[in-house]
């Protein structure tokens, strides 16, 4: 009974795991990050510990969550560059869309007054908030649009 939901599940399965694990290096990074990056200027404006960290998180979870995703979740096989370069590319753009809810979406939270600090980390009640729609999307188009499984197309 197991092996049958298993064999029915998986792929949410592992991309729960995985999408789980990618958050944690989200996390992780972002909360490192803050504690490293101070605000700077940038063109004359003054871009924030939070806007900065949140961005160079992100740009950490998308490539452990490509590799992670082409090898144990969709289980996309072909490392041909053509394959791989295409995947990569549709990946990454289907992560910018979803980085763009990131980049804008924590800041705007924060700024609305979501400002709380978990783990003694400031900005993160809104970074969970915003994670949770991400894994959401990102599963939506790494399943519709980068892995599809031929025959599919």
């Amino acid at each position: 009974m197991i092996k049958k939901y298993w064999e029915k599940y998986k792929e949410i399965i592992m991309y729960l795991v995985f999408g789980g694990l990618t958050t944690l290096v989200s996390w992780g990074t972002y909360a490192l990050f803050t504690k490293l990056i101070p605000p700077f200027e940038l063109f004359g404006l003054t871009v924030s510990t939070v806007t900065s960290s949140n961005i160079f998180s992100w740009i950490c979870a998308v490539l452990f969550a490509f590799v992670t995703n082409k090898i144990w979740v969709f289980e996309s096989r072909s490392w041909k560059i053509k394959t791989t370069l295409a995947e990569l590319w549709k990946f990454t753009a289907s992560r910018i869309a979803t980085g763009f809810l990131e980049w804008f979406g924590v800041p705007f939270l924060v700024g609305v007054g979501l400002d709380q600090r978990v783990f003694n980390v400031e900005g993160m009640w809104s970074k969970i908030i915003v994670s949770i729609a991400v894994v959401i999307l990102n599963y939506i188009f790494s399943k519709l649009l980068v892995f599809r499984k031929k025959g599919c197309d």
